[in-house]
């Protein structure tokens, strides 16, 4: 293939072949400024080229050992002025599938920080069992919890088109048959590939899809939820086992940003309704006092979350479909944004959640019963 010669203008119809042949130089950094922003206007629209680059990317990284996290205090600067000179993405990543990038992209800066050694670490997964209103946990270690969430990414897969090994089955289904066909002693490199290479997978997917792709089922066994939901599901559980493994090793470890957890709290609140119907079918809760019909007004709970994610809700609490208003409000929970979700991952009791509350406490105790009860392994 010819290659472009030095100091050549590179022209908006620049062909696909001549932009192809830049690959190599541009994932070397080696490109001039005109040819950089000529192929990442590209790789843009072309998808065969934007995989193509990032497996270059990755072998070059190969090249040389990864950077730590002390960054240079000039990085900043250099990243806000790069940011500012840039148009920004002609095909962004969708608003709803932003939070699992974000939260992948932070467990893997931790990844990439942590020793061999600590891949073997003690991690203890917990979670709320709703049937027995009780806490439960498993022992495992840092390799493991990262097998468990490509196993439920995986999930995501197939509505997507794209491979996934393990077919059908629910999150804990997938985990147990992902941990039985590991191989002992897997490399930590290995184990993180694997991960990495399917969530990047599924967020390069669903930004080229179309706008109805959000709306597509993911099949999780006992239930299902629409791809834009199950991106967030797998947002939050990355968060949640990125804080297991952080605590595992002593390694400091922030929430999500205020936005991308609004977003994961408001998913949490739409399953509600459901989960205390649940729990009523299965006798762990008092019957409805008014059913409604769907999309009509009826009692409510009215969930206020404080601090990060901070936001409103208005939960039904005898028709799952019903449409409360404030006016339907008969109690009122107000709870700290991260406290809430630590409720929702069954990493704190019902019985114990930071909760201010007032009004009807029944129902104050199916709410904060029913949030613990949407975790799971």
């Amino acid at each position: 293939m010819t290659p472009v010669p030095s100091g050549a203008t590179l022209s908006p119809g620049t062909s696909h072949a001549v932009l192809k042949s830049l690959l190599g130089a541009w994932a070397l950094a080696a490109c001039s400024p005109e040819e950089t922003v000529a192929v990442e206007a590209h790789l843009t629209d072309c998808a065969g080229c934007a995989e193509e680059a990032v497996r270059l990317r990755d072998a070059v990284a190969l090249l040389h050992p990864e950077d730590g996290l002390d960054l240079d205090p000039a990085l900043r600067t250099r990243v806000l002025a790069g940011a500012l000179g840039r148009r920004p993405a002609r095909i962004p990543v969708p608003g709803w599938a932003a939070p699992y990038e974000a939260e992948a992209a932070r467990l893997d800066a931790l990844l990439h920080d942590i020793g061999e050694a600590d891949w073997r670490a003690p991690v203890r997964l917990s979670w709320f069992d709703g049937s027995r209103d009780r806490g439960v946990g498993r022992d495992a270690t840092v390799a493991c919890v990262i097998s468990h969430l490509a196993a439920v990414d995986g999930l995501v897969a197939g509505p997507l088109g794209l491979p996934d090994p393990l077919g059908t089955g629910s999150p804990t289904e997938r985990t147990e048959a992902a941990w039985a066909c590991a191989p002992s002693g897997a490399p930590p490199a290995e184990v993180r590939s694997a991960w990495r290479d399917q969530g990047r997978s599924l967020v390069r997917t669903v930004s080229f899809a179309d706008e109805d792709v959000a709306g597509r089922d993911v099949d999780y066994g006992p239930y299902s939820l629409a791809l834009s939901d199950a991106f967030l599901d797998r947002a939050f559980e990355c968060w949640v086992h990125a804080e297991d493994i952080a605590d595992a090793v002593d390694y400091p470890y922030e929430p999500p940003s205020s936005a991308h957890l609004h977003r994961m709290i408001d998913l949490s609140a739409r399953l509600l309704p459901t989960a205390i119907a649940g729990r009523r079918r299965a006798g762990l809760a008092p019957p409805p006092r008014t059913l409604t019909t769907a999309g009509s007004p009826g009692r409510a709970l009215h969930l206020e979350i404080e601090g990060r994610g901070a936001g409103h809700w208005y939960i039904p609490l005898d028709t799952p479909a019903a449409a409360p208003t404030p006016d339907d409000a008969v109690a009122h929970i107000a709870l700290d944004g991260v406290e809430f979700s630590r409720l929702a991952a069954g990493h704190v009791h019902p019985e114990d959640a930071a909760a201010g509350a007032i009004g009807d406490q029944e129902a104050v105790r199916d709410v904060l019963y029913a949030t613990a009860s949407l975790s799971r392994l």
